[in-house]
């Protein structure tokens, strides 16, 4: 059963713009020519976007193939499909990569064992805060949110997994 998803490349520099499309195109065995424009709250750089079908696990595939520029900031959700969850990826130089399952809503669910740990680990009020946070990605949603917003209204590209 094929799911969807997007792929937010929110800045890159110029120079890899191609290597972008090439990677993405790799994962999904389909040529891919994004449309690129400036992104105003990173001068000098580009931000793109593009929606996918394909198979289950895609969303992960792309994201492990984008960070192979750990200069560039991205997000890659999947939506959930029968059987598998959503899963949304962001990445931030400097922070690295996220990962978090989404449900149905687009929100990050954070599983019961997960919960239990982070309850047990944390000693202190302030220690559990943390640790949720940390959990749903907060950190990266907060510096990826002026970057969001910069794409409001910018044109996506549509693309199909072949293979």
């Amino acid at each position: 059963m094929p799911t969807c998803g997007v792929v937010y490349v929110h800045s890159t520099p110029l120079a890899v713009c191609q290597h972008v499309e090439w990677a993405i195109a790799r994962v999904l065995t389909a040529p891919v020519n994004l449309h690129w424009t400036a992104q105003p709250v990173d001068p000098g750089m580009r931000r793109s976007e593009c929606s996918w079908t394909g198979r289950p696990g895609t969303g992960a595939e792309l994201a492990a193939a984008l960070r192979q520029w750990p200069m560039i900031r991205f997000e890659v959700t999947e939506e959930p499909s029968p059987g598998v969850d959503g899963e949304r990826f962001m990445h931030v130089p400097g922070r690295g990569l996220f990962r978090g399952t989404i449900g149905a809503s687009g929100d990050i669910q954070i599983g019961e064992d997960r919960l239990r740990a982070i309850m047990v680990a944390a000693k202190a009020p302030e220690a559990l805060s943390h640790a949720l946070e940390k959990a749903l990605g907060t950190a990266w949603d907060a510096e990826l949110e002026p970057y969001r917003y910069a794409g409001d209204g910018a044109p996506l590209t549509l693309l199909t997994r072949v293979g």
